[in-house]
């Protein structure tokens, strides 16, 4: 069931939003060489906490770290350890907090210092999917044309979108109906109407869209070892289009 959230629920989740945008800030700033994904994880809990509210992550279904950190290969859901970031690499951090009752979920992919040019594509194709799955949102306008405009760009530009692993309406609990595949025909599944907030996520692959599982239940890595991007933004869905909860 899709819960539709009334003008005041939608006003403290743009507050949540508000702080989960200078998180990120906060969080892209201490990326670099030397740095682990622990101490990423490590930080980005003290911002959130001392704001107020709590890291969405932490204990969700067993989860331990505050946030996600995906380095390189990893699509979502990498667990904070003593990972060391390299120069060169790329690093997802997907990081969800909860601020008086509402979720609110967002992810980037930062470049650690110089990246090469096939990786900084990679990142530019993604961020620029998700705009183009974001300027979908508006009431009558359907799921399927969101994932149809990602799934457009990035085959365009040769990368792979992910299917396995999809967006999701947020808001009162971590993840809601409706699931937000970002790929499929314009046109069809569900309605988009006022009162929806969505969360969604492009994960995209350099390489084939095929993923694994590790065997620690949830780092997803791709099957081909290819670099994987991921960017998200938490929408909702107005009576005359949409509005960027997450944005900085």
């Amino acid at each position: 069931m899709i819960y539709k959230k009334s003008a005041d629920e939608i006003a403290i989740m743009r507050e949540g939003g508000k702080i989960l945008a200078g998180t990120m800030v906060r969080l892209e700033d201490a990326i670099g060489a030397g740095v682990t994904t622990g101490e990423l994880d490590a930080l980005a809990e003290e911002i959130i906490t001392k704001a107020g509210a709590t890291p969405s992550a932490k204990g969700y279904r067993g989860f331990t770290g505050a946030i996600c950190t995906s380095p390189n290969n990893v699509i979502v859901h990498g667990i904070p350890d003593e990972t060391v970031l390299k120069d060169g690499d790329i690093v997802t951090l997907d990081v969800a907090l909860n601020y008086k009752g509402f979720h609110v979920d967002n992810a980037k992919t930062y470049p650690v210092g110089d990246i090469d040019p096939a990786a900084a594509k990679l990142l530019e194709v993604t961020e620029a999917s998700l705009e183009a799955a974001i300027e979908q949102c508006a009431p009558g306008r359907r799921l399927g044309d969101v994932g149809h405009a990602v799934e457009t760009l990035v085959e365009k530009a040769g990368f792979s979108v992910v299917r396995e692993y999809v967006g999701h309406g947020v808001g009162r609990a971590f993840h809601e109906d409706p699931q937000i595949p970002n790929y499929g025909p314009p046109g069809r599944r569900e309605v988009l109407a006022p009162g929806m907030t969505l969360a969604i996520e492009p994960m995209v692959n350099m390489g084939a869209a095929q993923t694994k599982l590790l065997d620690d239940g949830w780092t997803v890595i791709t099957a081909d070892g290819s670099l994987s991007a991921h960017f998200e933004h938490t929408v909702a869905i107005t009576p005359d289009g949409h509005e960027v909860l997450t944005r900085s």
